[in-house]
This record gives structure tokens, sequence and C-alpha cells, in this order.
């Protein structure tokens, strides 16, 4: 009977620091969003008090500064053509290296787990530099370049580890048998098991491309470029900040990208385990 009690004295302990930790989390975007309705006069006087008066005016004001429609159509074209072609070369070399052993290809395979380790910071320089040499700077097909060469290394190698111990080679072989050449084997057959996976690295970089600030910065330069997390820094000037509608665009930036986590969570942890079972 002491155990029972135990371990229902366990489970609720459990539960109120799942709920503690919950409520640590959540607390500063509810906060974000409660001084979003607020003035800025009701901002700077307490932050996080909640509004004496609610008003949308922020958002207005947001919507009209930033340009959100453009900022958002930038930042959506930019994460899924980068996305889509991470998710493409990245699946196709990893099925590649998986399935032709050698040396060189053992190599190539490390170099990619190796650039995972370098961080954009030591580089960002120089590659500025190389870059607005050649005169490719200020626009968007640069930036989704560099997308997929920084965002390659991670994709390989979650799929590489998939391909080798959950794809089995025999459903290749009779694909072959077939009449399937390598191209339509990957495609037909390969592809459609690797959907657990491919969530996976949807979900990490979505989140990655829609919310990172950096890399655009340093290669839109044009008004009508710009992503959302750049627009925000409309609000910011060199001697004041316009708090109000600085955080209403902060709100409008995350929301999209809540719905599309919300919605896809799930699939993290299903791929990344998915890799490590035997079929």
């Amino acid at each position: 009977m002491s155990s029972v009690i135990l371990r229902k004295i366990g489970k609720i302990v459990t539960a109120v620091i799942l709920w503690m930790l919950l409520a640590i989390y959540v607390f500063p975007f509810f906060m974000v969003v409660i001084d979003s309705l607020k003035s800025n006069a009701e901002i700077m006087l307490n932050p996080i008090a909640l509004p004496v008066h609610i008003t949308f005016d922020n958002y207005k004001t947001s919507f009209q500064i930033m340009n959100y429609p453009s900022a958002f159509i930038n930042t959506l074209l930019i994460t899924f053509v980068s996305v889509a072609l991470i998710i493409l070369f990245s699946s196709m070399t990893a099925y590649y290296l998986a399935r032709h052993k050698g040396k060189l290809n053992n190599v190539i395979f490390i170099m990619f787990i190796l650039a995972m380790l370098v961080p954009f910071q030591a580089i960002m320089i120089p590659l500025v530099s190389i870059y607005g040499g050649l005169g490719i700077l200020s626009n968007t097909p640069t930036l989704i370049y560099m997308y997929i060469g920084f965002g390659a290394a991670m994709g390989i190698f979650i799929f590489h580890g998939f391909i080798k111990s959950s794809v089995p080679i025999s459903l290749e072989e009779a694909a072959n048998i077939d009449g399937c050449n390598r191209p339509q084997t990957f495609f037909l057959i390969v592809l459609p098991i690797l959907k657990p996976v491919i969530s996976t690295v949807v979900v990490l970089d979505v989140l990655w491309v829609w919310n990172d600030y950096l890399l655009p910065s340093l290669i839109l330069t044009k008004p009508g470029q710009l992503t959302l997390p750049l627009s925000v820094f409309a609000f910011s000037g060199e001697m004041s900040v316009n708090f109000g509608p600085l955080i209403a665009a902060l709100v409008m930036t995350i929301v999209p990208i809540l719905i599309i986590y919300i919605f896809l969570q799930k699939y993290i942890i299903d791929g990344v385990t998915a890799g490590a079972i035997k079929s």
C-alpha cells in the first residue's frame, strides 16, 4: 500500500514540476503578447503589468511601417525554397554516401560532419568579403544558396543515419529487378520511406531560416528584400526605441512559425528516434 501511495505522490510532484516549468517557459511569450496591447507609456511604467486600456494601434502601426505583407512573402519564399532544396540535396547526397562504400565517401561524410562544428560567426566576414567582391550580394538567390550550404550538413547527417538503419536494401534490389534505375529507385522507393526524417528536418530548418537575422542582415540590403526579422528593427532608432509597435511586430513574426511548430512538433522526436530503430 505504501508503494502505491509513493507512486501517486511521485506523479503529483512530477506534474507540479512540469506545470511550473511550463509557466516559466510560457511567461515571457505571455508578457510579450500583453505588452503588445499596451501603449508605450504603460510599457515604460510597468512592463509586467496587465494593460489598463487595451489597444490594437501597435499592430496597425507595425503592419504599415514594417511593410508586413512584403516582409512576410519574402520570408515565406526564402524559407520554402531554402528548406525544399536542403531536403532534396541532402537526402540525395546522404543516399549516395550510405549506399556507396569507400574511403573517399567516408572522408566526404566526415567533412560534412566537421562542417557542422564551424561557427558561422567565424566565417561571416570572409564570406561577405568574397561574395561582395563578386558582386552577387543584395539578392535573394544568394541568400538561399548560402542557406543550402549551411543547412545541408545537418540534413545529410540525419538522412544518412536513417537510410543506413531503416531503409532495407532489399526494397531497392526489388525495384532494380522491376526495371527502376537509380533515380527512380530513390524518388519512388527511398524518398517516401524518409517521410519521418523529412518532417524532422523541415521543422528544424524552418525554425532556423524563418527566425534567422544575422545572415539576411549581411546579404539583403534593399528595403523590398527585407524579411520579418529584419523588418522588426525598423522600430529601433539610434536614440530611442518604439516599444509598442516593436513588440507587436515580434508577435506578428512569431505567430506564423509558432502555428507551424505546434502542428509539426511531434515529428521531431518521431523522426530522430526512427533513425535509431533497425528495420
